[in-house]
């Protein structure tokens, strides 16, 4: 796929996206240094969020919150190269499996440490039979 339309023009590409077309190593190397002063950038602005008195104290979760879901694009855009281009369907469905498992496994966990004491003997009966 080029970078090119019919008339020659430079194509739109999303940040992360890779072309098979070219662009050399300096183009690819590029990117991954945006993408490393980004997330340098947010980490750097979450240590701030906590360590400064600028943002009120409740809203520091919330402002955490919001410089790691940034960090997470970075990385999916600027590292993994998941982008909503046609030739990455697959990538992104691959992404979409993995959060699903992640979810299913810790909300199963959850719901099985919540009922934990339902299905427990109580523990004078439990003392009981050990005699």
């Amino acid at each position: 796929m080029s970078d090119t339309d019919v008339r020659g023009e430079q194509g739109d590409s999303a940040p992360g996206e890779q072309r098979a077309g070219g662009g050399g190593i300096a183009k690819g190397v590029s990117g991954y240094l945006i993408g490393l002063g980004l997330a340098v950038a947010l980490t750097g602005a979450s240590f701030w969020s906590v360590y400064t008195h600028m943002i009120w104290a409740p809203a520091v979760p919330v402002a955490l919150a919001a410089f790691a879901i940034a960090q997470m694009g970075v990385h999916l855009v600027f590292f993994l190269h998941i982008t909503t281009g046609p030739d990455n369907t697959n990538n992104v469905m691959a992404l979409a499996f993995g959060v699903l498992i992640v979810f299913l496994v810790v909300a199963g966990s959850l719901w099985i440490m919540a009922h934990l004491n339902d299905a427990m003997m109580p523990m004078n009966e439990a003392m009981a039979q050990m005699h």
